[in-house]
C-alpha cells in the first residue's frame, strides 16, 4: 500500500520540477499553485499510510485536507482565470476565507470536535483502519468542494459556447482535471484494499497542466509589451499554426480583413473560403518560398504591405504570423516621383523627419522597456533628460565649454540610453528594493560597460559618429567620478566626457529628488547641498555655476512632476 502512495508523490515532485523547468513569468499564479500544493497533498497521504499511532495519522490527515480546502479552489480559479473570467473579489476572498476555517477547525479537530467526532485508527501489520464519526462542519466542507465543480463546470461550459477567443482545445483539456477530482471525491475514493483514489487522480491532473502550459504558451498573444503595442498600434497581425489553424489577431488585423471577426481559435483556414485568396495564400506562398514574404492588399482605397514570417514561443517556431501595415503613404510617394519635384522633395523631409522621429522614439521605447524591469526608477529616464536638457542649456548659454548645438541635441537624445546595460543584470539585484550587499554591487556595475557595448551594437551603422560617440560615452562613464573614485574605468578630471559629467549630476539629482520603492523623495534643499558637497570629489566643480542656475528650473520642473504623480 505504502508502494503507491510513494510512487505518486515521486511522480508528483517529478511533475512539478517538470513544470519549473518550463515556467514563464507570464504564467498563472494559480497553476503555480496547483504544482505546489499538489506534491504537499501527496505527501499527506504518503505519511498517513506509513502512520502508526492515532496522533501521527490525523497530522498526517491535515496534509490531505488541502486538497479539498486550497487545491479545488484554486484549480476553479485557474479554469476562470484560463477561460477569461473575471470573478467577484468578495466571492474570491470569501471562499478563501470560509475554506481556511474549515482547515483551522481540522488542524484543531481534536479539541473541538467540529470536523470528527470521533476516530479509530487500528494498525495491522498488512492493513491500516481509519474510521471516523462525521461532525457538523465536515457538511460544509463538501458544500465548498461541490461549489467549486459546479462553478468550474458552469465556466467551461460558458466559455465552448460563448466565447470565440478561447481555444476549445484549452477547454476541453481544462474538463479533465476537473472530471478527475469529481471522480475521486464523490465517485468512489477507494481503490482495492482501502488505497485512496485521491492521490492518483491528482497527480494525473498535474500531466494534463503540464499539456496546458505548453498550450498556453502559443495561445497567450498578449501577454508581454511589446505585444500590448501591437495590439493598440497602426499594425495589424494574424498568428496561425503550423496546421493553419486560426489562433488569434488584433483589432488592426480585423479592421482590415473583416472576416476574421467570425473566426473561432483552431478554425481550420482551409474550411473557410474567404481566407482562400487572402491568409491560405499568402502562407502557400511562404511555404513555398520564404524569401516570397511580402505582398501588397489594396482594400478601402488603402494599400497594406503584407509581411509572412515564423511564430516564434521563445527560441521555438511555433507557427505563422502576418503583419499588415497600412503601405498607403509610401505607395503614394512612389507615384509622385516622376511628376512633382517639388512633392518629392516635401516627401522625403517628411519621411525623413518621420524616420527621425522613429529612430528617436525607438531609443525611447528601448530605455523605457529596459526601465520597467526596475521596479524602483520609474520615469528616470524621462526625468533626467529634462534634467540634461536643463544643464546643457545654462553651459551652452556661457560659451566656456562651447557646446554647439548638434552636440546638446545628441547629448539630450543620448540621456535615455545612459541605462540600457541594466537589462543584462540579474531581476534579483536590479529589482531588490533595498541596499545592495557588495557582491550585488559589482553584478549592478557592470551595467555601465554592458550599456556603452549595446549603444555601440544599436548604432554602429548610424550615419552620425557624432552622436554614436556622445552615446556610448554617456552610457560607459556616467558613474565615473572627478576625483577618480567611480566606475567602470576608473577615470579621473577630464579624462572623463565632458557629455558624462553633465549626465552624471542630472542621474544623481533624479535620485535624490524622486520618490523610489525604498526610499521617500529628498528635499530640494537637502538634496542641492549633497550635490554641492560632491563639486570637485563626484562632479567637475567647473560646473557647479550652470548648476546653480539651472537649479530653480529643476526644482520647478521636479515639483510639476510630483504634483502631477499625486493627481
Amino acid at each position: 500500500m505504502t508502494l503507491y502512495y510513494d510512487i505518486t508523490l515521486i511522480a508528483s515532485l517529478a511533475l512539478m520540477l517538470a513544470y519549473v523547468g518550463m515556467w514563464h513569468k507570464h504564467f498563472d499564479v494559480h497553476i503555480t499553485l496547483v504544482f505546489v500544493l499538489v506534491p504537499v497533498v501527496n505527501l499527506g497521504y504518503c505519511l498517513f499510510s506509513r502512520s502508526q499511532t492515532l496522533g501521527e495519522a490525523l497530522l498526517a490527515n491535515v496534509l490531505t485536507y488541502i486538497s479539498g480546502c486550497y487545491l479545488l479552489p484554486i484549480m476553479m480559479f485557474t479554469v476562470f482565470s484560463l477561460c477569461h473570467l473575471k470573478l467577484p473579489r468578495w466571492i474570491s476572498v470569501g471562499l478563501l476565507a470560509v475554506n481556511t476555517a474549515l482547515f483551522i477547525c481540522q488542524l484543531y479537530n481534536g479539541a473541538s470536535g467540529l470536523i470528527y467526532r470521533s476516530v479509530d485508527f487500528q494498525r495491522t501489520e498488512d492493513s491500516l483502519v481509519f474510521t471516523k464519526v462525521y461532525g457538523p462542519v465536515h457538511v460544509l466542507y463538501y458544500i465548498m468542494i461541490f461549489a467549486c465543480f459546479l462553478a468550474s463546470i458552469g465556466a467551461m461550459v460558458y466559455s465552448y459556447l460563448r466565447k470565440k477567443q478561447v481555444s476549445r482545445k484549452l477547454i476541453c483539456l481544462l474538463f479533465l482535471p476537473v472530471i478527475l477530482s469529481i471522480i475521486s471525491f464523490f465517485g468512489g475514493r477507494r481503490l482495492f484494499k482501502g488505497i485512496e483514489l485521491i492521490p492518483l487522480s491528482l497527480t494525473l491532473a498535474l500531466v494534463v497542466y503540464l499539456i496546458i502550459v505548453d498550450k498556453m504558451c502559443l495561445y497567450d498573444v498578449t501577454d508581454t509589451a511589446i505585444d500590448s503595442l501591437v495590439q493598440n498600434g497602426d499594425t495589424g497581425f494574424v498568428s496561425v499554426d503550423f496546421k493553419l489553424n486560426y489562433l488569434g489577431s488584433n483589432a488592426t488585423a480585423k479592421a482590415v480583413l473583416p472576416e476574421l471577426n467570425g473566426l473561432t481559435v483552431d478554425r481550420p483556414l482551409a474550411r473557410v473560403p474567404s481566407m482562400k485568396d487572402t491568409l491560405l495564400a499568402w502562407l502557400e506562398a511562404f511555404r513555398g518560398n520564404e524569401a516570397d514574404n511580402t505582398t501588397l492588399l489594396e482594400r478601402n482605397n488603402r494599400i497594406y504591405q503584407i509581411q509572412v514570417g515564423y511564430l516564434f514561443d521563445g527560441h521555438r517556431a511555433r507557427g505563422y504570423q502576418l503583419f499588415i501595415i497600412d503601405d498607403t503613404p509610401d505607395r503614394q510617394y512612389i507615384n509622385l516621383l516622376a511628376n512633382f519635384n517639388d512633392e518629392l522633395k516635401r516627401e522625403v523631409d517628411e519621411k525623413t523627419a518621420h524616420i527621425v522621429a522613429m529612430h528617436d522614439n525607438l531609443i525611447l521605447s528601448m530605455a523605457t522597456m529596459v526601465e520597467s524591469r526596475d521596479n524602483s526608477t520609474g520615469g528616470h529616464i524621462r526625468r533626467t533628460s529634462e534634467g540634461v536638457r536643463l544643464l546643457a542649456a545654462e553651459i551652452q548659454a556661457d560659451g566656456a565649454f562651447a557646446l554647439s548645438d548638434d552636440f546638446c541635441q545628441d547629448l539630450i537624445k543620448a540621456a535615455p540610453m545612459h541605462d540600457l546595460g541594466k537589462i543584462a543584470v540579474d531581476d534579483a539585484v536590479l529589482r531588490k528594493p533595498g541596499r545592495f550587499t557588495p557582491e550585488e554591487f559589482e553584478k549592478m556595475k557592470a551595467h555601465a560597460a554592458e550599456g556603452a557595448r549595446i549603444v555601440h551594437e544599436i548604432l554602429k551603422g548610424t550615419d552620425d559618429p557624432d552622436f554614436k560617440r556622445i552615446a556610448e560615452n554617456v552610457a560607459h562613464f556616467h558613474h565615473e567620478r572627478w576625483d577618480g573614485s567611480g566606475y567602470p574605468e576608473g577615470l579621473k578630471g577630464e579624462e572623463i566626457p565632458i557629455e558624462a559629467r553633465i549626465m552624471a549630476i542630472a542621474d544623481v539629482y533624479d535620485a535624490l529628488v524622486s520618490k523610489r520603492v525604498y526610499k521617500e523623495s529628498m528635499p530640494f534643499d537637502q538634496a542641492n547641498a549633497i550635490i554641492i558637497e560632491g563639486m570637485g570629489k563626484h562632479f567637475d566643480a567647473r560646473l557647479e555655476p550652470y548648476y546653480m542656475r539651472a537649479r530653480p528650473k529643476l526644482e520647478a520642473y521636479y515639483t510639476a512632476v510630483n504634483a502631477a504623480q499625486v493627481q
